[in-house]
């Protein structure tokens, strides 16, 4: 037997087991570091029930707590759901929901006020892309534009459409900390095994049948499982919990 050859082989077959182990413990210690990161600033009796419940935070908690009112704004089309889609002359490359820029270019001329959408691809599904109008740079979750595609072409759009009114006297707040408000929400709202995929601030509210609608500043909370809720960004209530959105959204 060579027992140097036999030597070298266990040197290497031992130094790649090394490797190994070493690669798991540093991917273990990765997830451990990015969980603790995310629930950092959660009070420790809500970690633990999360610990308890099978509770997953792999959203990013905000930290700003900026001082915000409500909006007003008048409605210039009528709600997604009452509006036909809208094909386009000539369908374009999807890539280009990536590049805000491009995607102004390419359908600026056909969709009006794009450039004041915002794409997010936490609400994204097979087919639809979904854009937000933007408001002091925060989405309007009730006011939606959503670009259909399909082999890899994007082929039409329906788009809510408003304009804002002035602030009037509506009172600027400093909105709670995501922390704080997620807290309650986590505790009463969840069920076991939840798994909170992302958080968002930006303005929401009741639709009504009129042209004026009135839209306060929330944290929009998204399941892994498609539930969608709303979380009043200044007293804490759980205005609405949205109907179950379609399991194939894109994240």
């Amino acid at each position: 037997m060579d027992w140097g050859r036999a030597k070298s082989v266990l040197i290497i077959s031992f130094l790649l087991l090394n490797v190994l182990l070493g690669y798991q413990v540093w991917s273990n210690v990765g997830e451990q570091l990015n969980a603790n990161k995310n629930t950092a600033e959660l009070p420790s009796e809500t970690y633990a029930f999360m610990k308890q419940k099978g509770i997953e935070l792999s959203a990013n908690l905000p930290v700003e707590t900026p001082k915000l009112r409500d909006l007003t704004y008048m409605l210039r089309s009528g709600t997604l759901e009452e509006l036909p889609e809208t094909k386009l002359e000539t369908p374009v490359d999807s890539r280009i929901i990536f590049s805000e820029k491009d995607l102004d270019k390419t359908l600026g001329s056909q969709i009006v006020d794009l450039d004041k959408y915002k794409f997010d691809p936490a609400m994204t599904r097979d087919g639809v892309y979904v854009l937000y109008r933007m408001a002091d740079s925060r989405p309007m979750f009730d006011v939606k534009l959503e670009l259909y595609y399909s082999n890899q072409k994007i082929t039409g759009f329906r788009q809510v459409r408003v304009d804002l009114m002035g602030p009037g006297e509506a009172k600027v707040q400093t909105v709670l900390p995501a922390s704080k408000a997620m807290a309650p929400f986590i505790e009463r709202n969840l069920p076991d095994g939840a798994v909170i995929t992302d958080i968002q601030l930006g303005y929401h509210g009741q639709m009504f049948d009129t042209e004026t609608q009135v839209s306060a500043p929330y944290y929009r909370v998204l399941l892994e499982d498609g539930n969608e809720y709303y979380i009043h960004a200044i007293n804490g209530e759980v205005a609405q919990v949205k109907e179950e959105v379609p399991l194939d959204r894109v994240r």
